[in-house]
């Protein structure tokens, strides 16, 4: 009722405006009136009711498109950002940073020294790993600040069998009371860092016992602590990681 009503309004007012106009252009306006009146009839008739709330509803849902996006990357072993081959162990050798940051050796995705674990402690911690099984064979950390323990540490880097791995990384300080034998013992097998130890440096290393390493994976890092340190006294943390075939021996 209300359409009619408001063609019939408009009507009213066409003719009272071309009254004025003459009659052919009235007659004109009052055929043009009647068929568009009629031809709005005919398709209202013919248009269900569910189509026209079903278009308008489409119309609206276009803004509410779900956005595509990028799939999120496949996590990798030892948090590494590109996979390393089947025949490959992977590892990562994260230093501490500060006194909150702890340091973290993970092998094959298992974490042999870490906060989790609780066996991170204050100055050298170490990892021996079978490396024909990949599995660890003992963890430890030797602190380097109070106590002698460089020693000790000679010790248990003797203690492991050949053909074994041997990750080692720093927490907080590891230089003070370690003692020139225990350095050539690092070095021997392979530190070329070992010997620039300064109070607090962060140092992470890996070496291999009665076998070689190859020469184009990380091996070593230090970094050490000075006026653009990241944390009030300490240096930022440094890693190293990379993939070691599993066919040296």
């Amino acid at each position: 009722m209300s359409l009619c009503f408001y063609f019939c309004f408009l009507f009213v007012c066409c003719c009272l405006f071309f009254t004025l106009a003459g009659p052919v252009k009235l007659a004109g306006l009052f055929l043009a009136s009647l068929a568009a009146w009629y031809l709005g009839y005919l398709f209202a008739s013919h248009i269900h009711k569910d189509m026209i709330t079903f278009s308008v509803a489409n119309l609206q849902d276009i803004g509410n498109k779900p956005v595509l996006r990028p799939p999120v990357p496949k996590r990798q072993k030892c948090d590494h950002w590109s996979p390393c081959s089947p025949g490959s162990y992977s590892y990562r050798i994260l230093s501490g940073g500060g006194k909150a940051k702890l340091a973290k050796i993970c092998f094959e995705d298992d974490l042999l020294i870490s906060k989790e674990k609780g066996n991170v402690g204050r100055g050298i911690n170490i990892a021996i790993v079978n490396y024909r099984t990949g599995k660890v064979i003992s963890a430890q950390f030797f602190d380097m600040w109070e106590g002698d323990h460089s020693g000790e540490m000679m010790t248990f880097i003797k203690n492991a069998p050949e053909g074994s791995l041997l990750l080692m990384v720093t927490q907080d300080e590891g230089s003070t009371r370690l003692k020139n034998d225990a350095k050539k013992l690092v070095e021997e097998l392979g530190s070329k860092q070992i010997w620039n130890m300064k109070f607090r440096s962060s140092w992470a290393f890996i070496a291999a016992k009665g076998f070689k390493l190859p020469d184009d994976i990380q091996k070593e890092k230090i970094l050490h602590s000075d006026k653009n340190n990241r944390y009030s006294g300490w240096p930022a943390e440094i890693q190293i990681e990379g993939c070691i075939p599993r066919n040296l021996i």
